[in-house]
């Protein structure tokens, strides 16, 4: 503990990383705000579902394990990583509001509906404030976890576990029908250049976290 709070010591005594930390998260509060109000419309406004080459293909299974809990331990093995490498936590949580911002706006404009055969859900009060069922293209479960392979990529283990995490997803939320398979594979893109985006709209930040 002492050596963990010693690394954080020298980032938290110098006040542009507080300070940029503090608008990471305020940022991070309005995005999953956008978020929820997105999703919302784009679920109440879903039209009717469409066909699918690779869902018209295969059987539903139940993926409720990895689709839920799966999500819980990825952000709780997020958080866990930012505490073990405190630089990047102020890029890190700026990216991924931008990334719920431009997700935000995508699923506002596209309206198709949920497939009518999905993987049974079994929701509580917290994942009701993050899985809706219009809120489609494209899809987050995939994403994120790519986005932050692409943020720690230089990281051999991290880049390889976040990979991991990603396609783990994405084939988890086709299989359960939970997405279409242009939500799964165009995530990949989109999140490609929403990082590339951060990198110069938070400059400061990926150059604070990139320094060795």
């Amino acid at each position: 503990m002492g050596r963990l709070i010693e690394k954080h010591r020298p980032h938290w005594a110098h006040k542009p990383f507080s300070v940029s930390v503090f608008l990471g998260i305020v940022w991070l509060v309005v995005s999953l705000a956008i978020n929820y109000a997105a999703a919302m419309y784009a679920t109440n406004n879903a039209g009717p579902a469409v066909t699918d080459i690779v869902l018209d293909n295969i059987p539903v299974f139940n993926v409720d394990i990895i689709f839920l809990d799966g999500a819980l331990i990825f952000v709780l093995f997020l958080i866990g990583v930012l505490l073990y490498c405190p630089k990047f936590i102020p890029f890190t949580l700026k990216s991924i509001s931008l990334f719920y911002i431009i997700r935000s706006f995508s699923i506002t404009l596209t309206h198709i509906g949920p497939s009518p055969e999905q993987s049974p859900l079994v929701l509580n009060s917290l994942n009701k404030i993050f899985v809706f069922g219009g809120d489609l293209f494209f899809s987050g479960h995939t994403g994120l976890p790519f986005l932050m392979a692409l943020i720690f990529w230089k990281n051999k283990a991290l880049r390889y576990s976040f990979l991991f995490a990603s396609i783990v997803a994405g084939v988890s939320v086709l299989l359960g029908h939970l997405h279409y398979s242009i939500d799964v594979f165009a995530a990949f893109f989109i999140t490609y250049g929403i990082f590339h985006m951060s990198q110069v709209i938070f400059k400061k930040d990926f150059e604070y976290a990139d320094k060795e």
